[in-house]
């Protein structure tokens, strides 16, 4: 069965499923989240109590993909590249894990700020 999450960030909403991995598994437990959003070049991101290690953590990730950071324990919400990325890759600070994906247009965070509320819910 296929979970579905809606993102609020400030103004802006989307709806995101969650993967079939044990990183997908705790954040959907931990449910629902409310936090302040930080950017990072076209990233959100954002602690959440959820700590778990990272199997076959990405470098680089795709348009709409969700990660957890470890070392931030962070939500991360990626739409474009981070000063990080070479070109128009999108590269994570470091190794992320992939744990679902944007359904809609993810560049609609752009219009996200630093400091916005961020809710994740379950659909």
């Amino acid at each position: 069965m296929a979970r579905e999450i809606v993102i609020t960030a400030g103004a802006v909403s989307a709806r995101a499923t969650l993967l079939d991995n044990p990183t997908a598994d705790a954040i959907w437990d931990a449910l629902p989240l409310d936090a302040a959003a930080s950017t990072w070049g076209d990233e959100i991101y954002f602690s959440i109590p959820v700590h778990v290690d990272v199997q076959d953590g990405q470098e680089v990730v795709d348009l709409g993909d969700l990660g957890y950071w470890p070392p931030g324990s962070a939500f991360c919400i990626f739409f474009g590249p981070t000063p990080m990325s070479r070109g128009k890759e999108i590269r994570p600070a470091s190794a992320v894990g992939v744990f679902g994906k944007v359904t809609g247009d993810p560049k609609v965070f752009k219009k996200v700020r630093s400091g916005e509320r961020v809710k994740i819910e379950r659909a």
